[in-house]
């Protein structure tokens, strides 16, 4: 091969590479390559064609150019308006860039051009069959190369020059044209057209099967939705079916669908049916309802837990104050499902009294794990089929709760609550906590079967929370399938905090205050809690607060004032007159009064047992609303006093001579339960003994006929509502000692508690003098 070198300017081209041989026809716009195509008029007419590497490159830099480009004579120049140029140019031959001899006002460069001469080898010959075979197997697939442009391609017998043809003919990158270009010898040509034609043809291949497939698809439908509207038309023409009929719809809608085999098959059944039907049956609008539930459940769809419990525990501390154990709970459930992907959704149960956020904790759970949140409502259902719903046999049937839940939340787990569920109860149409029974067994609910769906539903992955306000209304088998997490009601410390953080930020921006509009001080909240409220949540005290926000609202607008300040001092203009009163303990040692301490339903009390004795036959009157269970913890306490006559210095002959009556204020609220034994017996023997009994002492404990002093339940609550009535000294049961470790340690510090077993020590301990004389004795 000859080579010479020469100097001519360059056309840098953008997107496009030219072969020797070819003709084409090329629109310039760019200043330095116009100055070129001028400068090579006025030369030989002959310019180098080089592409560039980038073709969103405006002004190329030489490093941005190919080096091997094409020596191409100009053979007509038309000048365009706007400043364009067209060009028609005819490849010569290759060229390589040695060096730049200028750059402005366009490129001026030093080559080397390389004159082909025809190679006759039998290698060059068989890679030219080969190439020609290859060539005419592409223009078969590919469809885009005229026939007769094949024809006069392939009579071509200079293996160069067919090479540089069949590639400007090619439909391929212009990276790989430019690897041809870079093949200056024709057998090193030849092998890299044939390399790239081979992967073309295989490419090509995939693309007709792929297309083949796609056809038939194709031909199928086409063939079933005109199949399906022919029979329209003839349903239509019979009167049977209105047109617009719903069958395709629903099928559209199954396919598009992401169903479970079992549920897809149903669906297509019920589908089937409605086909049938004519289109007013009254059987056609129930099969529509249940496909229309069918296809809007979440059977597949969930959404992505949040894995990251620094955040987790973050957004739990942003909505509530203290709750350690729920908040643990959460935590520790998270953590298991970062180190194994499947687990069963757990099934807590939070118990606790009103107003202390169990509803908007489960709303807090599901904004931490980012899942979809449903509540519904269990206080009053007494129907069965609230839970499970109703065949579809029955006029205007729906799914029960459940489902709907699950379609409301469009997901398969969200945090589902139930709210309430210790105030169902039951009548002839069945027992809905039985119902229940099966959505909240972890071993059963992953095939829920609701009586309208017919179809097992997976509720595994549902996180099921229930609230209730007490346990012993809840029937033993469906508390036992539940985790429960007991909530105490607040200290006053922790609903200094509550207040100050959370509700009082909440009613201002409730009542359109700003912060520096409306200032409450922590003093004025304290006494808020100590004396216009008396209940173991917030919920009291936040409508305190929202009472102190509207009178506030009242002065900034009417009275034009710029700033409320409420005080301990002034408190009382807002909120009228104290409502109780701080320090229910009493004031004075009485006789024949002994404090206790019991457990309800909205938190612990403290409760006054008054004993009054006067002559009569032995009479035991019990007043205050009392049930079994305490009536016979008094008649236990009597028989106890009886038995210790002596070593209280009471006349054996009491019980003949007087009438006894025992009386649990208020006397309206229903009270039951044996943990006010020993408060009873303590009353009891203060009345007969005249010795008054502590005003600063609480207790609570159950007592046998021996005297011996048994553990009783909710010693948490008990022990923060004797904090809230300025209880000085708690008498416990030794076995309740292991109790104490839940209580504030702020509340511990206020309180003395002693343990004891048996009921000599409580007389002792609460008997004013008792003590003094069995020591003198």
């Amino acid at each position: 091969m000859e080579t010479r070198r020469r100097s001519l300017p360059l056309l840098p081209l953008r997107g496009v590479l030219v072969f020797p041989f070819m003709v084409i026809h090329l629109d310039v716009g760019r200043e330095k390559s116009i100055a070129a195509l001028d400068q090579a008029m006025v030369a030989d007419k002959q310019i180098l064609l080089a592409s560039q590497e980038d073709a969103q490159t405006d002004d190329p830099v030489p490093e941005e150019i190919y080096s091997v480009g094409t020596i191409a004579e100009i053979k007509q120049l038309l000048k365009l308006p706007g400043g364009t140029v067209r060009v028609l140019v005819e490849g010569i031959s290759r060229a390589r860039v040695e060096k730049y001899i200028a750059v402005e006002p366009y490129y001026q460069v030093e080559v080397t051009e390389y004159l082909e001469t025809e190679e006759k080898t039998p290698e060059v010959e068989a890679l030219t069959r080969s190439l020609v075979f290859q060539f005419e197997q592409y223009v078969k697939l590919s469809k885009k190369i005229p026939a007769e442009t094949v024809v006069s391609i392939i009579t071509i017998e200079d293996a160069g020059r067919l090479s540089d043809l069949i590639a400007s003919h090619l439909t391929i990158k212009l990276a790989d044209k430019q690897r041809i270009l870079d093949a200056v010898e024709v057998r090193e040509r030849l092998e890299t057209i044939n390399g790239i034609l081979a992967k073309e043809i295989e490419i090509l291949e995939l693309e007709r099967k792929i297309n083949a497939r796609v056809r038939k698809q194709m031909e199928k439908t086409q063939k079933e939705y005109y199949l399906r509207e022919q029979l329209r038309a003839i349903q239509k023409e019979l009167g049977e079916r209105e047109e617009g009929s719903d069958g395709l719809e629903y099928r559209e809608r199954i396919e598009e669908a992401d169903l479970p085999e079992d549920v897809a098959e149903k669906a297509l059944k019920e589908v089937e049916r409605l086909e049938k039907m004519p289109a007013m049956a009254a059987e056609a609008a129930v099969v529509r309802t249940y496909l229309d539930w069918l296809l809007e459940l979440p059977w597949r769809k969930q959404t992505k837990d949040r894995l990251d419990l620094d955040q987790a525990q973050k957004i739990l501390d942003e909505d509530h104050y203290g709750l350690k154990k729920v908040k643990e709970r959460i935590l520790e459930y998270l953590a298991v499902r970062q180190l194994a992907q499947k687990l069963k959704g757990p099934i807590l149960c939070l118990v606790g009294p009103p107003g202390v956020g169990k509803t908007s904790l489960a709303k807090s759970i599901a904004r931490a794990l980012e899942r979809k949140f449903v509540r519904i409502s269990l206080g009053g259902v007494r129907d069965e089929a609230e839970i499970r719903g109703h065949r579809r046999t029955y006029v205007g049937a729906l799914p029960g709760r459940i489902i709907q839940g699950m379609r409301q939340a469009g997901s398969k787990n969200p945090v589902f609550l139930l709210d309430e569920i210790d105030k169902m109860s039951m009548d002839f149409r069945g027992d809905p906590s039985a119902a229940l029974l099966e959505v909240l067994d972890p071993e059963q609910n992953n095939v829920f079967s609701d009586h309208y769906i017919e179809i097992p539903f997976d509720l595994s992955h549902v996180f099921f929370i229930t609230t209730a306000n007490t346990t012993h209304t809840i029937p033993s088998a469906l508390l036992d399938r539940m985790e429960v997490i007991h909530l105490p009601g607040y200290t006053e410390e922790e609903k200094i905090n509550i207040g100050m953080r959370y509700l009082l930020p909440k009613q201002r921006q409730e009542h359109g205050l700003q912060k520096k509009q409306m200032t409450l001080s922590e003093n004025a909240l304290k006494k808020v809690i100590r004396e216009y409220t008396r209940e173991a949540g917030v919920r009291n005290l936040e409508r305190s607060l929202a009472a102190i926000c509207r009178k506030a609202a009242r002065e900034i607008v009417q009275e034009r004032v710029q700033r409320v300040r409420v005080t301990h001092r002034n408190l009382k203009r807002y909120l009228g007159i104290p409502r109780f009163r701080y320090g229910i303990a009493g004031q004075e040692d009485e006789v024949g009064v002994a404090t206790g301490l019991a457990w309800t339903e909205v938190g612990g009390d403290v409760l006054s047992i008054e004993v009054s004795i006067v002559p009569g036959k032995g009479k035991l009157t019990l007043t205050g609303q009392l049930g079994d269970v305490m009536r016979e913890s008094a008649q236990a306490g009597f028989s106890y006093i009886r038995s210790r006559a002596g070593y209280l210095q009471i006349s054996d002959t009491f019980p003949e001579q007087m009438d006894i009556h025992i009386h649990i204020p208020e006397g309206a609220i229903p009270k039951d339960g044996p943990s006010a034994g020993i408060t009873m017996a303590t009353a009891l023997a203060s009345a007969l003994t005249q010795k008054a009994v502590r005003a600063d002492v609480a207790m609570t404990g159950e007592i046998t006929l021996r005297g011996r002093i048994l553990p009783v339940g909710g010693v948490k609550e008990k022990i923060l509502a004797a904090h809230r009535a300025g209880v000085k000294k708690i008498l416990l049961p030794v076995e309740n000692r292991r109790d104490l470790e839940e209580i504030p340690a702020n509340v511990k510090r206020d309180l003395k508690f002693i343990f004891v077993e048996h009921m000599d020590q409580v007389l002792k301990e609460a008997l004013v003098g008792l003590a003094d004389e069995n020591n003198q004795g």
